[in-house]
């Protein structure tokens, strides 16, 4: 092997079509389906330095990252066996759609869960039930040569858990399924060394890269088998000899938790074996990692192109959410139950200080039913999956939700939103409902700062089913009153649209004005939720230091444009209200309207 010029925590496994990587905080899943299409699955997980400080200690960090190493593996291969085969039909077959209309459950999750039991069961039957009925056997048939609870007994319980384990992995070899996995397993040893080489991580540069790796789990299991075999001899011989027990069945069951007991030992001693080993490069070594390095030559095969493509793809991901943050998750388009995936995205989106409503919304109005329905459980399947994920994925980087559907509604009625406006929020229909209670017919109004054109849209839809009135919108953003405008359109508002900074470009008098201004304090701006401060324009948002800017302003003109005994209605930040009511102390009349939380939101001002 190369020497190896930079050194890379992140290790890795084969799973069904594909290779998990995993590194100090992220873990990376992907998968090639039957489609040719690459699929990914990506997640968070708790980096090493942050664990509790006895989590860390030596050889007890060991049987930790044992236990994590397997969860971890075993979640990654059941999950890439729901991927890795795609149904070509879009409509589900009878057994599914049967299975998820009587069960609740895909059967998929069945398969899953009789699998997993299945492969418990030949694991304890393989590796500790045949061993010791061999070596009972033996000894109950030659009792002189290898006495039962003699050192030599354990030696040879031992050795056969290690032929079987030899033999099982050369059974395996059989398969065709199984040789195709372990050419994924060597496309991600090939793909780990590449990198530790210092080599751009390109196809070419993989392939002509080793297929043997110092930290294969496959040379982690061999140095298992070997602890083991000396600890349980040395353990069981002392005990045999010390605390005979004449009852077979007890001596058995006591075996067997002795062994039981061992097996953090036996992991931790492992794993820091094998992570000196794999730091020192010296062909002194080479003897103690020839043994894992034949295994290796049986665990993996030459990778495909297809098949590095894989590893490479699932490296630089977990690269990726090493080295940034904010590295978003992913997660694998596959059919499953409507509440697993309701309960990931709610925990995926708390985890991110995301509403975990979001989830309630993507769900509901993608899948096409209210939300109260959410609690009925159904099946959902690969194609809806896909859509919802790629909502949720995107809600992730912290795109506000309803600039991701490219609306919302407001007071009923349906207003187009992007990065241009600020999303209508549900505390200003407050405003719209004392606007509409204040026109008169014949009235004309004038919604200054008007964004997306929300409150006038909805105003004037509003006061059409009844009265005659006039609506004029302004803004001093070209792309805001582009959005405006086709909101008048899609609502078919009967509403005038034009630029002007505040009254600036405006003409006339109006019996009712209305404003929800920018309000928030310049120092504050940078406090905000991340889905504002970065997405929302800031034109919208800064009131200047004190926030109270635009308040100002309208007040000193604000008279020339309304007629006598009309009203202003200005919406306002938290704890805002009492200072605009100063700043328009001079008016006849003015009172604070909370809004449905109890906050003090608008403020009406009569002249």
């Amino acid at each position: 092997m190369k020497k190896k010029k930079k050194f890379t925590y992140i290790g890795g496994q084969a799973v069904i079509q594909g290779v998990m990587m995993r590194g100090r905080s992220g873990m990376a899943t992907v998968v090639r389906d039957d489609n040719g299409q690459l699929q990914m699955e990506a997640k968070r997980i708790t980096p090493p330095e942050e664990r509790k400080k006895w989590m860390r200690l030596v050889f007890v960090r060991g049987v930790v990252n044992f236990i994590l190493s397997l969860v971890n593996g075993m979640q990654a291969l059941l999950r890439s066996s729901e991927v890795a085969i795609v149904e070509e039909d879009e409509a589900p077959p009878k057994l599914n759609k049967w299975v998820a209309e009587k069960w609740k459950v895909s059967v998929s999750d069945i398969v899953t869960a009789i699998a997993t039991l299945l492969g418990v069961l030949i694991a304890l039957a393989l590796f500790i039930i045949l061993p010791q009925f061999l070596s009972r056997l033996i000894a109950d048939n030659f009792p002189e040569s290898v006495p039962r609870g003699g050192i030599w007994y354990y030696l040879l319980e031992g050795g056969f858990r290690l032929v079987i384990f030899v033999c099982y992995i050369l059974f395996t070899l059989i398969f065709k399924s199984l040789r195709e996995t372990y050419c994924y397993h060597g496309a991600e040893h090939k793909t780990i060394n590449c990198y530790e080489r210092g080599l751009p991580l390109t196809v070419e540069n993989v392939k002509s890269c080793s297929r043997l790796h110092d930290r294969c789990g496959t040379t982690f299991l061999f140095i298992v088998m070997f602890i083991s075999i000396v600890l349980f001899a040395l353990v069981g011989w002392l005990f045999s000899t010390y605390v005979p027990i004449e009852n077979k069945f007890l001596d058995r069951v006591v075996e067997f938790l002795l062994k039981l007991a061992m097996l953090p030992i036996v992991a931790g001693v492992s794993y820091e074996v094998l992570k000196l080993l794999a730091k020192i490069q010296n062909p002194i070594v080479l003897p103690l990692k020839a043994p894992g390095y034949l295994l290796q030559k049986l665990t993996t095969r030459e990778p495909t192109n297809e098949m590095i493509e894989c590893a490479i793809l699932a490296f630089e991901k977990v690269l990726e959410m090493d080295a940034d943050p904010e590295s978003p998750e992913k997660t694998f388009v596959t059919e499953t139950k409507l509440s697993k995936l309701q309960e990931m995205m709610k925990k995926h989106f708390a985890q991110k200080d995301i509403d975990e409503a979001d989830a309630e919304w993507i769900l509901s109005l993608t899948l096409e039913i209210p939300r109260s329905e959410l609690k009925t459980e159904r099946v959902v399947s690969r194609k809806e999956c896909a859509k919802i994920l790629s909502l949720y994925e995107e809600r992730l980087t912290g795109r506000p939700l309803w600039y991701i559907f490219g609306n919302t509604e407001f007071y009923g009625y349906t207003i187009e939103v992007d990065e241009r406006v600020l999303i209508p929020r549900p505390e200003t229909e407050v405003l719209v409902q004392q606007a509409v209670a204040a026109l008169s017919e014949g009235d004309k109004m004038l919604d200054l700062c008007t964004g997306s054109g929300a409150i006038a849209v909805a105003v004037a839809c509003e006061c059409a089913k009844d009265r005659n009135i006039s609506v004029t919108a302004v803004d001093i953003s070209d792309d805001a009153l582009e959005v405006a405008r086709k909101n008048v359109r899609l609502n078919k508002a009967n509403v005038t649209v034009f630029k002007s900074d505040l009254f600036e470009n405006v003409r006339g008098k109006f019996n009712l004005i209305t404003a929800n201004p920018p309000y928030v304090k310049t120092g504050e701006i940078a406090g905000l939720q991340r889905e504002v401060r970065d997405f929302e324009p800031r034109l919208a948002l800064d009131g200047g230091e004190d926030g109270l800017e635009f308040y100002r302003r309208i007040a000193s003109k604000v008279n020339r444009y309304i007629v006598r005994g009309g009203m202003l209605i200005l919406e306002c930040g938290e704890n805002q209200a009492r200072d605009i009511l100063k700043i328009f102390s001079h008016c006849d009349y003015a009172m604070v309207v909370k809004d449905l939380s109890g906050k003090e939101r608008v403020v009406k001002i009569v002249f």
